[in-house]
């Protein structure tokens, strides 16, 4: 699935995002969706999310 867009992220997904810090090398870290912070239907970097660790970054993939 694509992680460009809003619908296709819930709550309690497993996904990977890469942090604010990691963008330059790419790093992603996996977690699991608490909240979504972006609000537009879709994003060309990815949708904006808060995971359960409190972590927060961009989806890049969805499991």
């Amino acid at each position: 699935m694509n992680g460009q867009i809003r619908k296709n992220i819930k709550s309690g997904l497993k996904v990977a995002i890469v942090l604010k810090q990691d963008q330059g090398s790419g790093a992603l870290t996996e977690g699991v969706v608490r909240d979504i912070l972006t609000n537009s239907a879709k994003h060309p970097h990815g949708i904006k999310v808060r995971l359960m660790s409190g972590e927060i970054g961009r989806v890049k993939e969805i499991y």
